[in-house]
């Protein structure tokens, strides 16, 4: 197993790469730009947390994943990438479903960082009540992005159209948070074990 500073290291060189890649001539630069911005965030905060509190490396992998999906959604915006465009033709989507993963990723991934967070640093214990903690914290973080949204476009109006990527769907605030609520109960299904066990091997 790698140490976490390499770990640390490798993560904020995979940032690097995909904020300067992304950067490229963006669809629209705004949307890169508040897409673009967790991945910086989390950068900051990996860069000062990663010597006193690594992480697991299973929850570092997820982390690169999902700002892969955030820098390649800020380089096209949500609505115009390519894949997304091949995914609607394959199974005659009626829109670019590329959001949907989108968010559905902003349940998945940071259910394993609330529940790794939470494991370490409260006296919350494997159980029923960790996972109805987690997918608390996930949905109230998705319905806070939603409320960003918002007020991006009340500040900036019709300049914030694509980064709120609705395409023409009224309902689209309301599918967000709940493929992100799908994602955290999919992530505590299919990952807890493997969580449990590497949680353990940090331990040690």
């Amino acid at each position: 197993m790698a140490a976490p500073h390499t770990q640390v290291r490798a993560l904020l060189a995979l940032f690097a790469v995909l904020l300067v890649v992304s950067s490229r001539g963006p669809s629209d630069r705004l949307t890169w730009v508040l897409e673009v911005g967790p991945i910086v965030i989390v950068g900051v905060l990996v860069a000062a947390t990663g010597a006193r509190f690594p992480l697991t490396p299973l929850l570092y992998t997820l982390i690169g994943v999902h700002a892969t999906i955030l820098a390649v959604g800020g380089a096209y915006t949500y609505a115009e990438v390519p894949f997304g465009f091949w995914l609607r033709d394959l199974f005659g989507f009626e829109r670019n479903p590329y959001d949907r993963i989108g968010h559905f990723a902003q349940g998945f991934i940071p259910a394993i960082a609330a529940r790794e967070i939470l494991l370490r640093c409260s006296p919350v214990a494997r159980g029923r009540w960790l996972a109805f903690l987690v997918l608390c914290i996930c949905l109230a973080c998705s319905a806070f992005y939603e409320l960003f949204e918002w007020w991006a476009a009340l500040a900036t109006g019709a300049a914030a159209d694509a980064f709120l990527g609705t395409q023409g769907d009224p309902w689209d605030t309301q599918w967000d948070m709940f493929l992100a609520l799908c994602g955290a109960a999919c992530a505590l299904a299919l990952l807890g074990r493997a969580h449990d066990r590497a949680v353990r091997a940090l331990a040690d």
